[in-house]
């Protein structure tokens, strides 16, 4: 009990939206959203990626948050002590995954976060109105110079971590969320208003209703709805068990959900109308934001002031979702070694730096760990939160769980779409990300 009530909270519901939203709006929103909604259809791509993000905010999120709030632990505390209650063995093994796995994302994750402060320290400079911007990048991603920035990302984020849940990840939080969107809002006006961007427009919106036959389309909806609501079996159940009953989860899944699709769309009406007005590839992948976006802030009149604006939004996008990710880990640190919260930040970022280092130096290395953590670690930890709760524990607690505090509880059909629905999707989504080589 005494650990219970010593145990950090977020202040109320906002915050703990505004956390989760930050948790889920991240690079995904503006590397492969805009590219997915074109080349898949366009406004056709939309009907099944809004079934599956309504499907996977209802079942996936609102799961995962439960999870947490339910133990008043991070996954691996909660999994272990489930298992153990249960009589299974491997509790503690199986409860390391889903934490490992949100880690491992860390590692990568701010490596490229270095990236986008390089970035934006250029664009603030003028610097980036005169480079070449694919000799650039290329001569700077995977070389030394980026150990320094990746390690200032890992600086930024832990300090925000050693505030704490309500003075750090909550505050900083209800400051760069609103800011993120005032920013995309601006920019996507300023995209919308160039010569050539109605072509682009047409990209996005126009339906091309023959792709729906194609499996593809579903699959490519089906992985990046997944993705980009957070669904890591750590980082919302973390957030969730920070929050009290008074909250309302379902509420909170609807709105991560939404918020989390209109930063993607707002991303995408910035970037893609730039991109065919200047001529320029909208389906460049990662390349899109280091060399395409460049390229047409270049071009752009005030493209200088414009493209400190766009990273700064970046910024305040992959930082948020860079504190789910170390606060995971940090998280089952303390609960597990009776940590305190300093001693875990501290050693969780400098472990987690050194070991990405040879990613710094490498990106053949940085792809194949990115890929094996994203396609397979990433989607069965979700997958284990889901089997520990619905399967192993009483499926009918988890939905009581759920409906506390909730003004429109969710009906007895929820038990089988998560128990069967989400279990389902989620081993479809690693069946599929293998056999495609990545979906989200």
């Amino acid at each position: 009990m005494k650990e219970e009530k010593q145990r950090e909270k977020f202040s109320g519901s906002l915050g703990f939206v505004l956390a989760c939203v930050g948790a889920a709006i991240g690079l995904g929103n503006v590397w492969l959203f805009p590219y997915r909604l074109g080349q898949c259809g366009g406004a056709a791509f939309l009907i099944p990626y809004f079934i599956f993000v309504f499907v996977l905010g209802i079942a996936g999120v609102a799961m995962e948050m439960a999870f947490g709030r339910a133990n008043g632990t991070g996954s691996m505390t909660g999994i272990k002590k489930a298992f153990k209650e249960k009589g299974i063995k491997g509790g503690k093994i199986i409860g390391s995954i889903p934490t490992l796995g949100l880690g491992a994302i860390f590692l990568f994750y701010a490596i490229v976060v270095g990236w986008v402060l390089k970035y934006f320290v250029i664009s603030l400079t003028g610097k980036i109105e005169n480079l070449k911007p694919a000799e650039y990048f290329n001569s700077f991603a995977g070389s030394p110079e980026t150990i320094i920035w990746h390690g200032i990302a890992v600086i930024l984020t832990l300090i925000v971590i050693l505030l704490g849940v309500t003075k750090g990840i909550e505050k900083i939080n209800k400051i760069i969320m609103p800011c993120l969107f005032i920013i995309f809002i601006l920019l996507a006006v300023r995209s919308l208003t160039l010569d050539g961007a109605s072509a682009g427009v047409m990209y996005l919106l126009k339906p091309r209703w023959e792709l729906l036959l194609n499996a593809q389309t579903w699959v490519m909806a089906l992985g990046q709805a997944f993705f980009t609501v957070s669904l890591t079996g750590c980082a919302l159940v973390t957030y969730g068990s920070y929050t009290d009953k008074k909250v309302d989860l379902v509420s909170a899944a609807v709105q991560t959900a939404v918020f989390d699709t209109l930063a993607a769309l707002l991303a995408a009406f910035i970037i893609i109308p730039a991109a065919f007005d200047y001529g320029l590839d909208p389906a460049a992948g990662p390349a899109l934001l280091f060399i395409t976006v460049p390229s047409i802030f270049q071009a752009m009149p005030m493209g200088t002031i414009l493209s400190a604006l766009f990273f700064l939004g970046i910024i305040f996008a992959s930082i948020s979702s860079c504190l789910v990710m170390l606060e995971g880990p940090v998280e089952a640190l303390m609960s597990e070694a009776k940590m305190g919260r300093k001693k875990a930040a501290v050693l969780t970022s400098i472990v987690f730096f050194i070991l990405a280092i040879p990613m710094d130096l490498s990106m053949n290395l940085f792809g194949s760990f990115s890929d094996f953590i994203t396609i397979v670690i990433t989607p069965l930890g979700s997958l284990l939160v889901a089997i520990t709760y619905f399967w192993i524990l009483n499926p009918k607690d988890a939905l009581m769980e759920i409906n506390v505090g909730a003004k429109k509880p969710l009906g007895k059909y929820y038990v089988p779409l998560v128990k069967y629905g989400y279990t389902f999707i989620t081993i479809a989504v690693i069946i599929l990300g293998v056999v495609y080589g990545g979906i989200g």
